[in-house]
């Protein structure tokens, strides 16, 4: 937990020093964050906004162990508190960089419709990947979609949106330290911090939860190990395919394309995750009692043929 809420407030303390070259017409160039006012304005927003939520959930939530009262009810407001003022702020407040641009060109915009399809499919469908193949499941109280709990659709959007935003911010910080060098080299370093820093947030994400007792693991240690790898898997795709939106000048992103990009990404996540289920299997022997209802995946069924 204390290492989740330290690696949020290292880059929390860089976009604060990007704020004022952020607020003028004509920023100066930057290591971190992207030319683009609008999205320079809605990275540096995503950041700020982590805090609230991360110390709502990591810091007050989860060690003063506040969820034991919680009921169906308490989980589902825990959600919308965390995810909502991440729509009604940018909303609310225009950016500076926002304003006199329609809402559907804002970037902050964008991203939350990249991110809330791609988290969408990652709770519906993946979810059950956990179940099925990491040993994974939900003992707290709440309300379903797919036995999925509607409170990990809401915060799973703004971790999303904190881990691709650090992602952004951390390649383009790569690019410009490697921007003389072969491409060749380019590519395989740029490749091999996806990988790295896929692993380690999904590491993190799962290290910051062990202290709640009702997200459990048959084998907690494989799941640090390996499962995190398997977790992964979402970020190798997801990152580099989210930094390109509206990232190179004159490239503006619609609605349209981000949706379908986001569409693209989770199509692609699907077939390797399934393809581990396939060819590796579970990392733990998993018996029927602890696993979820594989309600709406067929191919999750128990009589299937998984050869």
């Amino acid at each position: 937990m204390v290492s989740s809420i330290l690696f949020s407030k290292s880059l929390f303390c860089v976009s604060v020093l990007e704020i004022s070259s952020s607020s003028s017409a004509s920023p100066t160039p930057s290591l971190w964050f992207a030319p683009n006012l609008s999205k320079r304005w809605g990275e540096l927003f995503f950041l700020l906004y982590t805090p609230f939520w991360l110390s709502l959930s990591l810091g007050i939530v989860v060690p003063y162990k506040l969820y034991e009262n919680f009921t169906e009810l308490e989980y589902l407001l825990l959600g919308l508190i965390s995810a909502v003022p991440a729509f009604l702020i940018p909303m609310l407040f225009v950016g500076k960089a926002d304003k006199g641009i329609s809402w559907q060109d804002r970037y902050w915009v964008k991203a939350s419709l990249w991110i809330i399809i791609f988290s969408y499919v990652g709770n519906y469908f993946w979810t059950h990947y956990f179940f099925t193949v990491l040993g994974a499941s939900y003992t707290f109280p709440s309300w379903k979609m797919n036995n999925v709990p509607h409170t990990t659709f809401l915060l799973t959007h703004v971790c999303f949106l904190f881990y691709h935003v650090a992602s952004n911010m951390t390649l383009r910080r790569l690019r410009h330290f490697l921007a003389d060098t072969p491409e060749k080299i380019r590519w395989a370093a740029e490749a091999a911090w996806i990988l790295a820093l896929a692993y380690f947030i999904a590491y993190l994400e799962t290290l910051a939860i062990s202290n709640f007792p009702y997200y459990e693991f048959v084998d907690r240690e494989s799941m640090y190990k390996v499962g995190s790898l398997f977790y992964a898997i979402y970020f190798i795709v997801s990152f580099p395919m989210f930094l390109r939106i509206d990232e190179k000048p004159g490239d503006k992103w619609d609605l349209p394309r981000v949706a379908v990009d986001a569409l693209g990404a989770a199509m692609l996540v699907t077939i390797i995750l399934d393809l581990w289920r396939i060819f590796l299997g579970p990392i733990v022997p998993v018996s029927e009692a602890k696993q979820c209802s594989p309600t709406g995946l067929p191919w999750f069924s128990t009589h299937a043929n998984l050869t």
